[in-house]
């Protein structure tokens, strides 16, 4: 599986997120504690919006994150308000920089956590149901960026938790189909470059970890000496694999079956049911 997190709010140096907590993605690269493996090297991708640019700009390598010069040069020198990183542990579709998360289209970006198991018996009947004129952009071979695809031909950019459920339930069609009795784990980041929706769901409802950050506001009440809190506004918001240190009150899990928005004023969190498909699809 995969470890990734997420940040919204004021304008920040990768650096202070993707480094500098004491369990930082970088060390959850080497260390992750909550994973299905500890170590996720299979490569990295970090995107971010810049306040003149609509449309994100993506790193990616195949290398592991913990040691690549590129990836700590980057973070030093740009500041985001909206960025996706990803480290890959690979479910066995090739370690390949069109695999790595996250994936662009447009102005949207999506990164994944988890996998659809039997994804080899059923990858052409959810290929085709990618519209055509998407097609040619799917540029690697895992089956996140098809459940990317599949959410974009079901309107993505128009309505993204109902897009989200259409794609989630023509998997488990297609599993029920091929006999897979549970195919689908998933946590899922998706943006737009202004809001920002984060999944949490699985077949079988045993999904991967996931955690959002405390209102700002709650947690310079309770740590009124921590500077770090005292830079950031109020709207700021991270959504994460797995906590980034062990502040008290600062983490919360995402409820099993549900999906949270990130947005200008209140954050909402509604439950998550996927949209059940015909045999059509």
């Amino acid at each position: 599986m995969c470890r990734w997190l997420a940040y919204s709010g004021t304008p920040m140096l990768l650096d202070t997120i993707l480094y500098k907590p004491a369990h930082s993605l970088i060390d959850q690269s080497l260390h992750s504690k909550l994973g299905v493996e500890t170590t996720n090297g299979d490569g990295f991708g970090v995107g971010w919006y810049s306040e003149d640019n609509e449309t994100p700009a993506l790193l990616r390598d195949i290398g592991p994150a913990w040691n690549n010069r590129n990836l700590r040069e980057m973070a030093d020198h740009v500041r985001s308000p909206l960025f996706f990183a990803h480290i890959r542990a690979s479910t066995g579709t090739a370690v390949q920089q069109s695999n790595c998360h996250p994936f662009r289209h447009g102005r949207w970006m999506f990164m994944h956590n988890g996998a659809i198991t039997g994804f080899h018996l059923m990858r052409r009947d959810l290929t085709l149901l990618v519209d055509p004129a998407l097609y040619a952009d799917i540029g690697g071979t895992t089956d996140s960026e098809v459940m990317f695809f599949l959410a974009l031909t079901f309107g993505l950019e128009q309505d993204p938790p109902t897009a989200v459920a259409r794609m989630a339930g023509v998997v488990e069609r297609a599993g029920r189909d091929h006999g897979v009795e549970s195919p689908l784990q998933m946590t899922l980041a998706i943006t737009d470059g202004e809001s920002l929706w984060a999944f949490r769901y699985s077949s079988g409802h045993t999904s991967r970890s996931l955690f959002y950050s405390s209102r700002v506001d709650a947690l310079r009440r309770l740590h009124p000496d921590v500077a770090f809190l005292r830079d950031i506004s109020d709207e700021t918001r991270l959504v994460v694999s797995e906590p980034l240190g062990d502040l008290p009150g600062a983490w919360n899990e995402v409820p099993e079956s549900s999906y949270g928005v990130v947005q200008p004023g209140a954050d909402e969190l509604y439950p998550f049911t996927p949209e059940p498909a015909s045999s059509g699809g």
